[in-house]
């Protein structure tokens, strides 16, 4: 019995140290692939930049296709979970979607590396992995828009927030924030207050 539960601990932290190794691996590939770029990051460099051999590195992912696809869906996740808890909580939508911007722009902040991967990874850099990343983050963004959706609609049922189909002014929305994350992530000269202002002034219904 006491060596069957010693077993167990031994696995317990057998786990726990894959899944750090593994997060390690993943924030230097993350590093090395937004300043290097998809095509000049080679294994070895991630290797060396996480401090683990190549063949260690490959114990966990297949190849560097299948590095760069984890990124994209651990920050994904990351991202919908904040996302659903946020707009599960009651406040006025027009208040919701400044408290939404906020969790958006904040999120790449905090993962400015993946910020600069998201933002300015184009089909014609990744060529034929791109079509990888648009089927596995599908389904991500198809709920995500849904969300934004549902809070537009609510919103306009109130008349706080101006009419427009919803999945369109969901969409609008969105491209709005990616735009403020674009220059929030370098030399930027909008300020966030000066961006809710342009919020305000896009989604607001008049004389709300």
């Amino acid at each position: 019995m006491a060596a069957t539960k010693e077993m167990g601990k031994r696995e317990e932290r057998r786990v726990r140290h894959q899944e750090v190794s593994r997060t390690q691996i993943l924030d230097a590939a993350e590093e090395v692939f937004a300043s290097k770029g998809y095509h000049e990051a080679t294994i070895k460099e991630i290797a060396h930049r996480a401090e683990f051999s190549v063949g260690a590195v490959y114990s966990f992912f297949e190849h560097k296709d299948d590095l760069f696809v984890q990124i994209y869906l651990r920050r994904g996740a990351e991202f919908m979970d904040g996302m659903r808890e946020l707009m599960t909580e009651v406040r006025p939508p027009l208040e919701q979607l400044h408290t939404l911007a906020d969790y958006q722009v904040d999120f790449f902040r905090r993962h400015p590396n993946f910020g600069r991967l998201y933002l300015h990874t184009s089909p014609v850099v990744v060529g034929d992995l791109e079509t990888k990343l648009d089927a596995l983050v599908a389904d991500r963004y198809a709920e995500a828009m849904k969300l934004q959706a549902d809070m537009f609609r609510t919103g306009q049922g109130e008349g706080t927030i101006r009419p427009g189909d919803p999945a369109v002014v969901a969409r609008l929305f969105s491209a709005m924030v990616s735009a403020f994350q674009s220059t929030d992530l370098g030399a930027g000269s909008m300020t966030v207050g000066e961006f809710h202002d342009f919020l305000e002034g896009a989604f607001r219904a008049r004389g709300s």
